[in-house]
């Protein structure tokens, strides 16, 4: 058996406060009978624990305050912690509403995110390093600068990418890819419910559609997404497959509740594409 893939997630940690309730309030509006939950999340934490869920064995350095949860979910999933750097300020923190549909919104408030520097950054012997736009771009660019392999996944997008970035493997949705703009290396784009799309040098090389799901809460879907392609390109699965793969995963946590609560087993994924 080949041994598991080394991944290096340097991101955010959040702790996600989320509210359910059966619409969501349009400006100006009140809704009242929401139920809250307080759960671990962060794009850099989450695509870290979906890895190790996947097979992977994962490091993650980020930052946080003084709450433990997320550093206790990564812990509980085998992920190594040891790159993670604790100040006094506040952890970052996420404010979620889902409706009844699925649909969300989202406000980040950064918190120790914002605070990540480059001298933070240890990646260890890694395969990949997998970055997201949470955080600051000199610690996107100091992970970058020690890279074999680097996946950014350009969310929240913003434009342009830190100074001497050009990634291994740019994952993007529609949205963020208007803003990054066009990319000549290889680049995955999501498209929700249409699956996902990988190109290299503008040229399509592989298209995939996700398995049919009752949607619950789309929050950590992408992370999912980003996580399995990492996983099954390091795992030297066809790309074609790897995309597939994918887009399970990513569907598959589309259909729970929560941020990492929902990121599905490497089992999971199989079992979902052999139905």
């Amino acid at each position: 058996m080949s041994p598991a893939p080394r991944i290096t997630v340097v991101g955010s940690a959040n702790t996600d406060l989320v509210a359910r309730c059966e619409k969501l309030p349009r400006p100006g509006e009140t809704v009242t009978d929401a139920a809250l939950e307080r759960i671990p999340g962060g794009k850099g934490a989450n695509q870290a624990v979906a890895a190790a869920r996947l097979g992977a064995d994962v490091r993650f350095v980020g930052r946080v305050g003084a709450d433990d949860l997320v550093l206790r979910s990564m812990e509980r999933e085998g992920v190594d912690a040891s790159g993670v750097s604790r100040d006094d300020g506040e952890s970052g923190t996420a404010l979620i509403l889902v409706d009844a549909s699925g649909e969300n919104v989202i406000v980040v408030a950064p918190g120790a995110n914002r605070r990540l520097r480059a001298a933070d950054v240890e990646i260890g012997e890694a395969d990949a390093v997998m970055c997201q736009m949470e955080i600051p771009g000199e610690a996107i660019e100091a992970a970058a600068g020690r890279a074999t392999f680097l996946c950014l996944n350009a969310a929240p997008a913003r434009a342009p990418l830190p100074p001497g970035v050009e990634p291994d493997l740019l994952i993007v949705n529609r949205y963020e890819r208007e803003i990054v703009g066009s990319y000549r290396g290889l680049m995955a784009l999501t498209l929700g419910a249409e699956g996902a799309v990988l190109c290299e040098n503008g040229v399509e090389v592989a298209r995939a559609r996700p398995p049919r799901v009752e949607v619950v809460d789309g929050t950590a879907a992408g992370d999912a997404f980003c996580a399995a392609l990492v996983v099954s390109l390091l795992e030297e699965r066809p790309r074609e497959l790897a995309l597939v793969r994918a887009c399970a995963a990513g569907a598959l946590a589309a259909s729970r509740p929560g941020a990492q609560p929902s990121l599905p087993t490497a089992a999971e994924v199989d079992r979902v594409l052999e139905t």
